[in-house]
C-alpha cells in the first residue's frame, strides 16, 4: 500500500536523520518551523491538580506537518517523554486538522501555530521540589519536498509555584479539539463501495453548515476522492469512497467533524458491514483542490474551469499529434487522397468521413478504457497495445496495405465480388476507415498537451470524459477539414497523372517500417519466439495474398482457384495456431531494448524503492514508458540518451528509474493515475527527502531537464 509505504520510509528517515540540536533545549529553530516545549500548571505541580505539556509548532508560510492520520503520505509527530517515576504522561490530543491537497493526493495536517498537548497525571505523594521534563519529538515537515526533522527538548518546572505564562496557547488548543458532544449519535453502514454516516444530535450552531470529515484510522477511506455530504433534516449524511488500497475490514471507526472555525466534534460508531473484498474498490475520481467538502464534485459541470482546460489542451494535442512521427504512415495514405480529389466537394466529403472515423475511434477507445477503469482496471491511452494480440493484428493490417500500395495485389482482386463492389459503391466508407486507422496508430503516441488533458479525462465524470476524447479527435482532423475546405489548397495540388503510381509504391516503404517496429514492440512483449511466429505469419500472408491475386490463378478454372484458396487457407490457419501460444508468454526477463535495467546505470522502477531513495537523500527521475509508445522511444534515445544529461543526473546523485508499461501492470497504472496522467510517456522529477514529484513535458528537451535539475533544492 503506497501510503503505508510512504509511512514506513518517513518513519525510516526519522530514525535515521541526525538532530537537530544535540544539546538540551526548550525550542528549536529550522528554516521550515520552530518548535517549543510548553508546560501549563495553573496550579502548581500537585497530585490532582492539573499539568499540561505540549510541542508548539509554527511553521514557515506554506509548509506543514501531519495529523494522526497524515492521509495519503507523510507520518505523525511523534514525542517521546522522559518523566520521573509515576507520572503518567498521556497521548497527544490531537487538534482538529485541515486538508492539505498535494496534487492527487490528500493528506491532513497543520499549518501556520498548532500546539500538540499531552495531560499529565500526577501521582499520589509527589512532592519534589522541581520536575523535569525531557521530550524527545520526531516531525515531518513539507512542502514540495518533506524533510524529516527532530528535536531533544528539555524543562524545569518548580513544583510549588504555578505556570500560567502559556495559559492562553493552552486554552486556544482546547478550543481546536474535537469535543464529544452528549445527545450526538452516528451510524455507519457500508453501501457498495462507499462509507455512509448518519449523524444526528448536532448542535442547532451547526445544522445545515457545510462539515469536513475526517477519518482516524488510514487506509480506510479514499481520501483523494470527493465526498458526498447533506442535510436531510436534523441529520447530516456523508457518503465517503472506501480506499482501493484498503486491507481491513474495522468494526468500528472513529472521526472527525471540522466546522471550519477550527472547532470540531467527535464522532465513534460501529460499522453495519458486509465489507466488499479488499481490492476490488475502483478508483474514484479525485477532489478538486481546496473544494468546499459539503459540495459534491464541481470538476464534471460544463462550466468548470478544469473542464475547460481540459477541452482546449485536448484541442490543441490533438493537431500537434499529427506531427508525431507513429501517424506518418497514416499521412501517406492521406496525401494520396487529397491528390486524387480535385474537387472541393469530394474534397469536403472525404475530410467528413475522415472526421466521422476519427472521432468515432476515439470515443469508441475512450468509452472501452473507461468501463474498464471503473471495473477496476489500471488501464491509460494506447491500452490495447500492451495485448500482443492486437500488436500482431496491427502488424498483419499494415502488412495487408503495405502490399497493396506496392501492388502486389487489389482487394477487388481477392475479395469476394460483393465486398468488391462495396467499394465502388461507397467511397466514403474507405476515408472512415483511414480515419479509424489513424487512430489505432496514433494510440502509441502522446503529443505535448495529451498527457494533461488525458490525465483531466480520467477524473471527469464519464459525459465530461468522453468530450475531451471527441475534442482530441476533431484536433487530429482539423487540419485535414482545414485543407480540404480552403480553396488554396486545391491549387497547391499537382495534378493526377502517372507519378502517382511511382508515389503509391514509395508509401509503401513508410508502412513496411512500422511494420518492423511493431515486430520490435511483439518481441518486447513477448520475447524472440513472439516475434519470429508473427514473421512467420505475415510471410504466409503475403504468399496467400500473391496467390489470390496471381493472374494464373484468376484465369484458372473454378476447382483450381478453390485449391488455391483453401491452400492459401491452410497455411494461414497452420501458422496462426504456431504463433498464438507464442504470443501469450511474457518476454524472458532478460530480454532488451526498453528493458528497466537498460544502460546508464538505470534501475527498475517500484513506488518502494523511489520512497527509499528519496530517504536517503537522493533525487529520483522516474521515465514510465512502453516499447510501443514511439515518443518514450525518441526520448530515451534522444534527450535521455545526451551525455549533458547524463552527466547532470551524475552530478546531482539522481537515481534513475525505468517504469516499463509495455505490458499491463497494475502498479505502474495506479502511479500514473496518483499523478494526473492516463498514459505515457510521463517523466517525473521527485526531490530528495520526500515530496511530491514535478512532472516534464511528453517531448522532452535537453534543456528542460538540466533546468528541472538545476531547480532541485540544495543541489550544485
Amino acid at each position: 500500500m503506497l501510503s503505508k509505504t510512504l509511512r514506513r520510509i518517513a518513519a525510516f528517515s526519522l530514525l535515521l536523520s541526525p538532530l537537530i540540536s544535540a544539546t538540551a533545549q526548550t525550542e528549536v529553530r529550522t528554516e521550515q518551523l520552530r518548535a517549543e516545549l510548553l508546560a501549563h500548571a495553573p496550579d502548581g505541580v500537585a497530585p490532582g491538580k492539573p499539568l499540561w505539556l505540549g510541542l508548539l509548532l509554527e511553521h514557515a508560510p506554506h509548509w506543514h506537518t501531519y495529523w494522526k492520520n497524515p492521509g495519503d503520505s507523510g507520518l505523525p509527530t511523534k514525542l517521546q517523554w522522559t518523566l520521573p517515576p509515576g507520572l503518567d504522561v498521556g497521548e497527544i490530543d490531537w487538534p482538529v486538522p485541515k486538508r492539505l491537497p498535494v496534487g492527487p493526493l490528500m493528506n491532513y495536517g497543520y499549518e501556520g501555530r498548532v500546539l500538540l498537548p499531552v495531560r499529565v497525571q500526577v501521582p499520589a505523594g509527589f512532592d519534589a521540589t522541581s520536575l523535569s521534563v525531557q521530550l524527545q519529538a520526531d516531525w515531518l515537515v513539507c512542502k514540495e519536498v518533506c524533510l524529516p526533522q527532530s528535536g531533544r527538548f528539555s524543562l524545569q518546572l518548580p513544583s510549588h509555584a504555578a505556570t500560567s505564562v502559556n495559559a492562553a496557547l493552552f486554552d486556544e488548543a482546547q478550543r481546536r479539539l474535537p469535543q464529544a458532544l452528549p445527545g450526538t449519535a452516528a451510524t455507519a453502514r457500508i453501501e457498495g463501495h462507499d462509507l455512509v454516516v448518519d449523524v444526528k444530535g448536532l448542535p442547532a450552531a451547526l445544522q445545515g453548515k457545510p462539515l469536513d470529515f475526517f477519518p482516524e484510522l488510514p487506509g480506510i477511506l479514499d481520501n483523494a476522492a470527493a465526498l458526498q455530504a447533506r442535510w436531510d433534516g436534523a441529520t447530516w449524511q456523508v457518503k465517503a469512497p472506501l480506499s482501493p488500497e484498503r486491507d481491513q475490514s474495522p468494526p468500528r471507526l472513529d472521526a472527525v467533524l471540522a466546522d471550519g472555525q477550527g472547532g470540531g466534534v467527535q464522532l465513534g460508531f460501529e460499522v453495519a458491514g458486509p465489507w466488499p473484498a479488499p481490492g476490488t474498490t475502483p478508483r474514484r475520481t479525485p477532489a478538486i483542490e481546496h473544494e468546499s467538502p459539503q459540495a459534491t464534485p464541481a470538476a464534471g459541470t460544463a462550466d468548470s474551469p478544469a473542464f475547460g482546460l481540459a477541452l482546449l489542451l485536448a484541442l490543441g494535442g490533438g493537431m500537434l499529434l499529427n506531427l508525431m512521427p507513429c501517424v506518418f504512415p497514416v499521412l501517406s495514405l492521406k496525401l494520396l487522397g487529397f491528390v486524387a480529389h480535385h474537387g472541393r466537394r469530394e474534397r469536403v466529403a472525404a475530410a467528413l468521413a475522415y472526421t466521422g472515423g476519427v472521432l468515432l475511434s476515439f470515443v469508441s477507445l475512450a468509452a472501452l478504457m473507461l468501463a474498464l477503469r471503473a471495473g477496476g482496471q489500471q488501464l491509460g491511452w494506447g491500452f490495447q497495445l500492451q495485448s500482443p494480440a492486437f500488436v500482431a493484428a496491427l502488424a498483419v493490417l499494415f502488412t495487408v496495405i503495405g502490399l497493396n500500395l506496392a501492388g502486389q495485389f487489389e482487394f477487388r482482386g481477392v475479395l469476394p465480388s460483393s465486398l468488391a463492389g462495396l467499394q465502388l459503391r461507397h467511397p466514403l466508407l474507405d476515408h472512415a476507415l483511414t480515419g479509424v486507422l489513424a487512430v489505432a496508430v496514433a494510440s502509441p503516441c502522446t503529443a505535448p498537451f495529451m498527457g494533461a488533458s488525458l490525465g483531466a479525462a480520467a477524473t471527469l465524470p464519464t459525459a465530461q470524459a468522453l468530450s475531451v476524447f471527441a475534442v482530441l479527435g476533431l484536433g487530429m482532423a482539423l487540419p485535414y477539414l482545414a485543407a480540404a475546405a480552403w480553396p488554396g489548397m486545391a491549387r497547391a495540388l499537382p495534378r493526377p497523372g502517372a507519378w502517382m503510381a511511382q508515389l503509391r509504391t514509395l508509401l509503401a516503404f513508410p508502412i513496411f517500417a512500422t511494420v518492423v517496429w511493431l515486430l520490435w514492440v511483439l518481441g518486447q512483449q513477448t520475447g524472440l519466439d513472439g516475434a519470429v511466429a508473427l514473421l512467420g505469419l505475415l510471410v504466409a500472408l503475403a504468399f496467400a495474398l500473391w496467390a489470390l491475386a496471381s493472374p494464373t490463378f484468376q484465369t484458372s478454372r473454378r476447382g483450381a482457384r478453390a485449391g488455391v484458396a483453401l491452400l492459401a487457407v491452410v497455411v494461414l490457419g497452420l501458422t496462426l495456431r504456431w504463433a498464438l501460444p507464442a504470443w501469450n508468454e511474457p518476454a524472458p526477463a532478460s530480454a532488451g531494448g526498453t528493458s528497466a535495467t537498460a544502460g546508464h546505470g538505470w534501475e527498475p522502477w517500484s513506488t518502494e524503492r523511489v520512497q527509499a531513495l528519496q530517504a536517503q537523500g537522493r533525487p529520483v527521475f522516474v521515465d514510465f514508458t512502453a516499447a510501443w509508445c514511439v515518443t518514450c522511444q525518441i526520448n530515451k534515445r534522444g534527450t535521455l540518451a545526451d551525455a549533458t544529461v547524463l552527466a547532470d543526473f551524475e552530478l546531482h546523485d539522481v537515481a534513475l528509474l525505468r517504469a516499463d508499461w509495455t505490458r499491463r501492470d497494475a502498479a505502474i497504472g495506479a502511479e500514473l493515475a496518483r499523478l494526473g496522467r492516463s498514459g505515457v510517456p510521463v517523466y517525473a522529477l521527485y526531490p530528495a527527502g520526500g515530496g511530491a514529484p514535478r512532472l516534464l513535458t511528453e517531448v522532452l528537451s535537453v534543456g528542460e531537464v538540466r533546468e528541472a535539475l538545476a531547480a532541485l533544492p540544495g543541489k550544485p
